[in-house]
C-alpha cells in the first residue's frame, strides 16, 4: 500500500499547507516498534506524482474497540491531498482498508471536511497556537500581564533549564504526572524511539532547580512551528512557576531554531490546561475528528469526562507510582 519512500512521503507532508509533524513517514517505525500495531501509509498517485497520503494505525482495545486511525498517538495527522479528486479517492481507499481489516470504526484526527457518510465530531478537544516575536522583550510583552508576571518572577529565581539528549531526566516527572492525571504513562522506550526516529525534530528540554529537575517537556519541530506535546513537572512545579518558565524557554529555544509559530497543542474543552493556555493569550481552535461507523453502531466516546471512565481515573490515581510505571505499558499501547 506504500510505494513512495520515506524521502517522498515526507516531502510531500513538508510542502502541503495542511503537513504537520503528525504525517511524517517516521511515525511508522516509532508505533511499531514500540507497541507493535500494525500501520499502513496509504498515497495517491497521478501522473506518477503523489497527490495524496494517509498514515493509519490499527488499534485494538478492549475498552475501545476495534479501529483504524489516522493517525494514531497523535492529535492529528489525518489525509491530506492535492485536490478534492485526490481527497475523495484517499477516503474511499481509507474506508475499504477498514473494511478489510474488520474495524469498529475509522477516526481521522483533526480533520474539518470529509466526503458524505463521515461524521465530524468537534465537541471534546482545541488546540491553540500563535506567532513568537523574534526580540525577546517583545515576546515577553506578548503575554497577558497577569501570566507575564508569573513568568518574569520565575525568570528571577535563579532556576536552570538545559537541553536533554534521552529521556532518562524526563520519565520520572511525567510517568508520576501521568498517574496523577489518571492516565497510564507512555513506556519509556516510546520516548526513545521518538528521539531515534525524528532526530533533532524531536527535543526534550528541563528546567532545575539546584541540579533537580523539576519539570520538562518534550517538543516537536516542523517548519516554522514549535510545539510542546509530553510534559512533567515535580510537586512543587507550580509554586516555582517552573512549568511557566519551561514554556516561555521552550518559545525562546523556538526561535533559536528559527520558529516563527508556538503551538500550545490540544487541550480538553473546559480543563486546566485549556485556561491555562488561554492566559498565555492564545486563543482556541476546536479540532475536528471525522468518524466512519463500519463495526461500530454509535459514535466512540473517548473523552475522559464519560462517567464510564470515573472509577478508572480514580484509582489509577490511587496506585502507588511503581504500581502504576509496572501496569502502564501494557495499557498505553490501547490508547493510541
Amino acid at each position: 500500500m506504500r510505494a513512495a519512500s520515506d524521502s517522498a512521503w515526507d516531502a510531500y507532508v513538508r510542502a502541503h499547507p495542511a503537513g504537520t509533524f503528525f504525517h511524517l513517514a517516521a511515525w511508522r517505525k516509532v508505533i511499531e516498534h514500540t507497541f507493535n500495531h500494525r500501520t499502513y501509509q496509504l498515497e495517491v498517485h497521478r501522473d506518477g506524482a503523489l497527490v495524496g497520503v494517509a498514515p493509519l494505525v490499527e488499534l485494538r482495545s478492549r475498552l475501545f474497540g476495534h479501529a483504524l486511525i489516522s493517525n494514531g498517538f497523535c492529535v492529528g495527522g489525518g489525509p491530506i491531498a492535492s485536490d478534492a479528486d485526490a481527497q475523495a479517492l484517499l477516503l474511499d481507499r481509507i474506508e475499504h482498508l477498514g473494511r478489510d481489516l474488520g474495524v469498529d470504526y475509522i477516526e481521522l484526527r483533526d480533520t474539518p471536511a470529509a466526503t458524505p457518510g463521515w461524521a465530524a465530531k468537534d465537541d471534546v478537544y482545541a488546540t491553540f497556537d500563535g506567532p513568537i516575536a523574534t526580540k525577546a522583550e517583545d515576546n515577553l510583552n506578548q503575554i497577558p500581564r497577569k501570566q507575564r508576571a508569573v513568568v518574569r518572577k520565575a525568570l528571577e529565581r535563579g532556576l536552570q533549564v538545559r537541553i536533554e539528549t534521552s529521556p532518562e531526566t524526563f520519565y520520572p516527572l511525567y510517568a508520576r504526572t501521568m498517574r496523577d492525571h489518571g492516565t497510564p504513562a507512555m513506556p519509556r522506550g516510546f520516548f526513545e524511539q521518538l528521539l531515534k526516529a525524528f532526530g533533532d525534530d524531536c527535543e526534550i528540554l528541563t528546567v532545575h532547580q539546584d541540579q533537580r529537575p523539576i519539570a520538562s517537556v518534550v517538543s516537536y519541530f516542523f517548519g516554522d512551528r514549535v510545539m510542546p506535546y509530553w510534559t512533567g513537572s515535580h510537586l512543587d512545579a507550580r509554586a516555582l512557576g517552573a512549568n511557566d518558565l519551561m514554556y516561555w524557554s521552550l518559545m525562546r529555544r523556538g526561535v533559536e531554531r528559527g520558529c516563527a509559530v508556538f503551538d500550545f497543542g490540544r487541550s480538553r474543552l473546559g480543563a486546566g490546561p485549556y485556561g491555562f493556555k488561554r492566559n498565555w493569550g492564545f486563543e482556541p481552535r476546536p479540532i475536528i475528528n471525522q468518524y466512519r461507523l463500519l463495526g461500530a453502531t454509535a459514535l466512540p466516546n473517548v473523552n475522559p469526562n464519560n462517567p464510564r471512565y470515573a472509577p478508572m481515573i480514580s484509582l489509577w490515581r490511587r496506585l502507588p507510582l511503581p504500581v502504576a510505571n509496572t501496569l502502564s505499558p501494557l495499557l498505553s499501547r490501547s490508547l493510541g
